[in-house]
């Protein structure tokens, strides 16, 4: 089992002692190498989810246990070296470097994780750019691509360190059908490629229907974790 999830909650204090409920999970498990969609409406807590199994945000109370590592357990220093060895994130903004190139981009997302070898790390970025199609598009920053070129170069930065698991947050939602398209085709080979199990959210079900599972997450909440075989 490479995830494993458990009374799992995320409140945020309001003025006046009151509380907001962003999340609150009974169970939730991934196998290694699966490939899952996680579906619901905006607002319903997806991206938080990500966000906790990422250790970017701090769980009120439950478990997450990610590759035999208890997350809600670790500092935060352990936390983040784990996320940047470990953890492979996409994100539907992008989230590139404006100022670096393709190239750059890949190779500093491996000197954070240090998991290849400096001496290493152009050639492996120049090779995943080159499976997502990025090949000619190397030495071109952020602002010289187009938004399915930056979302291909997004792709190669998440499985830059070769992580356990990818997180794609939306990651087709800002591209137009055919890119959206291919960008989800380019994701999910290179994730089999590469080894990696695959979390996706996604509110478009034609894509989620392609997965080997989907997981709605009101489900998750309401009776502990009912799936759908894509």
């Amino acid at each position: 089992m490479m995830l494993h999830i458990s009374n799992l909650s995320k409140i945020y204090p309001l003025p006046g002692r009151k509380t907001a409920e962003a999340l609150r999970i009974a169970n939730f498990n991934m196998g290694d190498r699966e490939k899952v969609a996680l579906v619901g409406p905006s607002g319903s807590g997806k991206s938080t989810l990500l966000h906790l199994i990422a250790g970017i945000l701090r769980p009120t109370t439950g478990s997450i246990r990610l590759l035999d590592h208890q997350l809600e357990t670790m500092g935060e220093a352990e936390l983040d070296r784990f996320r940047a060895s470990r953890i492979g994130y996409v994100f539907q903004s992008f989230n590139l470097i404006p100022g670096l190139s393709a190239l750059e981009n890949v190779t500093a997302a491996m000197s954070f994780g240090r998991v290849i070898p400096a001496r290493e790390r152009k050639a492996r970025a120049a090779t995943l750019l080159d499976q997502v199609g990025l090949s000619h598009r190397l030495q071109h920053k952020p602002a010289q691509l187009s938004s399915g070129e930056q979302q291909r170069v997004s792709i190669a930065r998440a499985l830059a360190n070769r992580p356990a698991l990818v997180l794609a947050d939306e990651p087709t939602a800002s591209l137009d059908y055919d890119n959206a398209q291919q960008v989800f085709i380019l994701l999910t080979e290179a994730c089999q490629l590469h080894g990696a199990g695959l979390l996706l959210c996604t509110h478009d079900l034609d894509i989620a229907g392609k997965l080997d599972r989907i997981v709605r997450i009101r489900d998750l909440r309401a009776s502990g974790g009912e799936s759908e075989a894509g």
